[in-house]
């Protein structure tokens, strides 16, 4: 027998942190977002919130908090480069997660077509140009188009309950 649904206005509200804590029970991969700020100064910070949305056209999707302090560079932006971090890289995703004057210290990479930093020995990495930006409550959404792309074959890096992971060979 089924009962009817409840009204949505007595269903209590949900809380932030029991949110931020369900949603970690989905595996993400883990990607650096860079970008060039101003004066062409190499920008970068570690994301989960990455997404495919199209094949055709090529499109992918990423949200950047709207207190993070790279906002007014991506904002600015025309271009983008999604880099996927392999399992060796834990390194990266730890320092571009941490506020720093300057991540890019002692990284080691190279520019992109689109001009953005690509980081060296990734899993693979995506460039993207600019082909949208929404409002998305406490974030801003990207919407990219891949301009350019290469996979490396190196196993990913993936963050699960809070932590970083590694994936398991295949038996």
């Amino acid at each position: 027998m089924s009962h009817p649904p409840p009204d949505i206005d007595t269903i209590a509200p949900i809380l932030p942190r029991h949110l931020r804590d369900v949603l970690g029970s989905f595996t993400t991969g883990v990607v650096v977002v860079t970008t060039l700020g101003p004066g062409r100064r190499p920008m970068g910070l570690t994301i989960n919130s990455f997404n495919s949305v199209s094949l055709d056209p090529p499109l992918i999707l990423w949200s950047l908090a709207l207190t993070a302090p790279s906002l007014p560079a991506f904002r600015a932006a025309d271009s983008f480069v999604i880099n996927i971090l392999a399992e060796h890289q834990e390194d990266l995703g730890r320092r571009f997660a941490t506020p720093s004057l300057d991540k890019f210290a002692g990284v080691d990479f190279e520019t992109g077509l689109t001009g953005a930093p690509l980081l060296k020995d990734t899993a693979a990495h995506l460039e993207c140009r600019v082909y949208a930006r929404y409002p998305g409550g406490d974030h801003e959404i990207y919407l990219g188009e891949v301009v350019a792309l290469q996979d490396r074959g190196h196993p990913p890096l993936v963050y699960h309950r809070g932590a970083f992971c590694r994936i398991r060979g295949r038996d």
